[in-house]
């Protein structure tokens, strides 16, 4: 009982990884962009949530009301105002400006908010829990995963039901016909970066709520996204949650063997997959 119960706390912690690695997954499946600063925006998530609450007292879970929307703002600027400016054949600019913008990140929320860790309190919901056939699941990690599968497959229906859908399709098979057919790729680009940091926003406001956080985490929840979605396979959705769950199987029975191999587990779990599937799992595109 004491394994599956690890299979399955695992598996629950999937789901947070799942969403910090959806919003990589729907940005380089449509413009082929590798965002080095998606941790530190999950980070800077988690300090707006902070702020709310703070500054309104309102439950972290209602602050994504307020920071769901800015993250997509934040999103759509820092596209059409920087990172359009970098896409092109050559992958080296977008990697060099987004790994400039987590330095910048990183010091910013340090300089604003100081390197003491903080938390998100959402009351009863931390502790809450439930039974299910001998186990206790905590409503937490339920509810995280259960908003994780909600978000993949309300990004799936859009992708594939949705004029958006088609317009994110359109420009990421072949950009220069896409803006000969009417489509402005700039700004598709845009509404897909808002896109993704709105699930952002989702991502580290549950991670706030979780456990605590400073300015310095964010490589960490990058790494932890990277390998979801390269286990999951590159722009598969569904393959981003499989590889969220696969990594957090990994460290959860890592950690039941031994405390200190939580991390390890998982990352030698990544690296035996990338051995024998390179290209993930579940490929949709081809890197």
């Amino acid at each position: 009982m004491d394994w599956l119960n690890a299979v399955v706390q695992g598996t629950l912690l999937g789901g947070l990884y799942a969403l910090f690695a959806a919003g990589l997954s729907l940005i380089f499946g449509v413009m082929r962009l590798v965002n080095i600063g998606h941790g530190d925006l999950i980070v800077l998530a988690a300090y707006l949530g902070l702020t709310v609450t703070t500054a309104t007292g309102m439950h972290p879970l209602f602050a994504l009301i307020v920071v769901v929307p800015t993250m997509a703002v934040i999103g759509y600027v820092l596209q059409r105002g920087l990172l359009n400016q970098t896409l092109g054949d050559d992958l080296l600019p977008p990697l060099l400006v987004t790994f400039g913008l987590s330095v910048i990140l990183q010091n910013g929320l340090l300089e604003i908010y100081s390197a003491d860790p903080q938390k998100l309190e959402a009351g009863a919901l931390e502790t809450a829990s439930f039974a299910v056939g001998g186990l206790n699941l905590g409503v937490l990690p339920v509810l995280t995963f259960a908003v994780a599968v909600a978000v993949i497959w309300g990004l799936q229906w859009t992708f594939y039901h949705t004029a958006l859908g088609r317009a994110f399709r359109a420009v990421s098979d072949n950009q220069d016909i896409a803006q000969l057919m009417g489509l402005n790729r700039r700004h598709i680009f845009g509404v897909a970066m808002a896109l993704a940091l709105g699930v952002t926003a989702i991502a580290g406001i549950l991670l706030g709520i979780r456990t605590s956080f400073d300015p310095s985490i964010g490589g960490g929840r990058l790494i932890f996204g990277f390998e979801a979605v390269i286990i999951g396979g590159l722009g598969n959705l569904w393959g981003t949650l499989a590889g969220g769950v696969i990594l957090g199987v990994a460290q959860t029975v890592g950690a039941k063997i031994d405390p200190g191999w939580q991390v390890l587990s998982g990352h030698i779990a990544f690296l035996i997959i990338l051995a024998i599937r390179p290209n993930g799992l579940f490929p949709r595109i081809s890197a």
